[in-house]
């Protein structure tokens, strides 16, 4: 399996490459056009990503984030979720890169097999980076409403918490 693996990429970009000169399609020039477009999106969403990554920077080494997690330990307690995921079910929506390293530093203290530690695995798993995806998508867009995106994504995101600790409960403990 691992050697056909190694074979897939490279026969779709000639598969693609020749059907588009069966069609006389003129391939380089689609990609560079490809290309550029790309690179005017990435600049049009960067400064969303630069707020999304200070705004998150500023929230962590402010105290907010320890600040939080102590208020919402009540919450969790009722939903029945280790208090040790709190901090990456906050930061879960908005960084992944900042969930990722409460992530690691759960799997490190409590261990992978813990209860804490598979609760974060399927949190990581079954959640989203909500804003950072609304403002990626939206910024590309240009869509300046989000509407009902974000309550919706957010209360999936909560069901997703409560769903992994449950989760978690029934089949794994």
């Amino acid at each position: 399996m691992n050697q056909i693996s190694n074979y897939i990429l490279p026969i779709v970009i000639v598969f693609i490459v020749g059907y588009g000169f069966i069609k006389k399609v003129p391939v380089f020039d689609c990609f560079l056009a490809g290309a550029k477009e790309g690179l005017a999106t990435s600049a049009q969403i960067l400064p969303a990503l630069v707020a999304l990554i200070t705004a998150v920077g500023m929230f962590k080494a402010s105290g907010a984030l320890d600040i939080l997690t102590y208020a919402l330990r009540p919450v969790a307690r009722f939903l029945r979720l280790p208090q040790e995921v709190i901090p990456l079910a906050i930061l879960r929506p908005i960084s992944g890169s900042g969930a990722l390293v409460i992530f690691q530093d759960i799997l490190q203290q409590y261990g992978p097999d813990s209860f804490a530690g598979r609760v974060a695995s399927v949190m990581q798993g079954s959640t989203e980076t909500t804003f950072y995806t609304i403002a990626v998508y939206y910024g590309a867009t240009k869509v300046q409403k989000t509407r009902h995106t974000l309550p919706s994504a957010l209360t999936a995101d909560l069901v997703g918490f409560f769903m992994s600790a449950l989760a978690v409960r029934l089949l794994l403990f």
